[in-house]
């Protein structure tokens, strides 16, 4: 599963031009803060991963960035992550929402991550 950041490409490129070093610093705070707070929480709606056996929450792993101007990833290496994400069908014909935990943490972090990539350009 693979969300990505929209809408602060320019910014970033920006940062990434003036210095990879806090480019990385600015992705790894952000993810860092994902984790904790995918981790800290077990309600879907402000980030956190729901939590039925435990298992799902702690399979969620970071990637740090590796100084090659990417990105670093956050994910879960549970295999039944996307169907608790998304939702599923039922063996009876039904339907199971999805719990969209990792797109709500994607969106509470989004305007973090655009805020951090401005006041790090500025400091350059």
């Amino acid at each position: 599963m693979k969300m990505e950041l929209k809408g602060a490409e320019q910014l970033s490129a920006a940062l990434r031009r003036k210095s990879s070093i806090r480019w990385d610093a600015v992705c790894k705070k952000n993810l860092t803060e994902m984790r904790n707070r995918a981790v800290s929480s077990q309600d879907p709606g402000t980030g956190g991963t729901p939590v039925d056996s435990g298992e799902l929450r702690q399979s969620v792993d970071v990637v740090p960035p590796n100084g090659d101007g990417l990105s670093g990833e956050i994910g879960y290496l549970k295999e039944y992550a996307p169907h608790v994400e998304y939702g599923r069908r039922t063996l009876d014909g039904g339907f199971i929402q999805g719990q969209h935990f990792l797109e709500n943490n994607v969106d509470i972090q989004s305007p973090i991550f655009r805020q951090d990539l401005i006041e790090n350009i500025r400091k350059a």
